[in-house]
């Protein structure tokens, strides 16, 4: 039975009644297993950058696209076998945008046996009052990573996970570079401002079109995003994507040779 456990006026979050212990000792129902493609770029994610740490309580923040619930699987799988213990948790942040209902994961989570949280707050609403000079999904991001990090000093997990790709950081190199005039791009794995929690991204070795088709195969309960400020108008991202999705058709290593360029970038791995 679900529990509303807390509500801080106009965020909304509640979470799993009697699932204080993460899906380690046989809580864990059921997942489907990753492919080895995947497994094995996430676990050379992990070794090179020492994501996951004996003792570790991650929080998985899962969107309901395919990226965050092709990672949920992955880290379900790595629970049965890796060399370290960790414990593994999962919250989703309802921006309430009209046409993107989460709320169906809720069973899924049950169904998978690990604990969860569910945050609701209206961002769109509040990014139209209070959003000065910033695109809507900057604002949304960062307000989506503040309830994350609340969440997991609440809750006592000290790792944040993301969905994040190879593609996803190519794109945001060619933005900074075309709109910033700087050399950056995601981090793998980094400690957050307060020094507090440490950010993990195990899919940055991942092509999109490996965590899109795992989804289709196992049949992950993929929630549409129909979020009307992401898609009136064409975005830089969008862009991006496009041009870098060009430019491999002509060469078939363009992202290995991003990848390889970028590493420095990604690397600034806590003590």
């Amino acid at each position: 039975m679900v529990q509303r456990c807390l509500i801080l006026c106009p965020i909304a979050i509640y979470c799993v009644g009697g699932l204080a212990a993460s899906c380690q000792n046989s809580q864990m129902k059921s997942y489907e297993k990753p492919p080895k493609s995947l497994l094995r770029k996430v676990g050379r994610a992990i070794a090179d950058f020492d994501m996951i740490r004996e003792g570790d309580r991650i929080l998985l923040g899962v969107s309901g696209g395919k990226d965050s619930l092709s990672l949920l699987q992955i880290l379900c799988h790595l629970k049965t076998y890796a060399p370290v213990r960790f414990d593994l948790g999962v919250i989703t942040v309802d921006p309430e945008v009209e046409g993107f209902d989460p709320a169906p994961l809720k069973a899924y989570y049950d169904e998978l046996g690990v604990p969860w949280q569910y945050a609701e707050q209206p961002i769109m609403e509040e990014a139209a009052r209070n959003m000065d000079g910033d695109s809507f999904c900057a604002y949304c991001a960062r307000m989506k990573r503040g309830i994350m990090y609340s969440a997991c000093r609440r809750e006592g997990y000290n790792v944040l996970a993301l969905g994040q790709h190879l593609d996803d950081l190519a794109e945001s190199l060619m933005m900074s570079l075309f709109h910033g005039g700087q050399l950056r791009t995601m981090k793998a794995h980094y400690l957050n401002d307060a020094g507090d929690i440490r950010i993990i991204r195990p899919l940055v070795y991942c092509r999109e079109t490996q965590t899109g088709a795992f989804a289709v195969e196992a049949g992950l309960p993929v929630i549409p995003d129909s979020c009307p400020a992401c898609f009136t108008a064409p975005t830089q991202r969008a862009y991006m994507k496009a041009l870098l999705a060009t430019e491999e058709r002509k060469n078939s290593h363009l992202f290995a040779n991003m990848l390889h360029a970028m590493k420095p970038l990604m690397d600034e791995t806590p003590p």
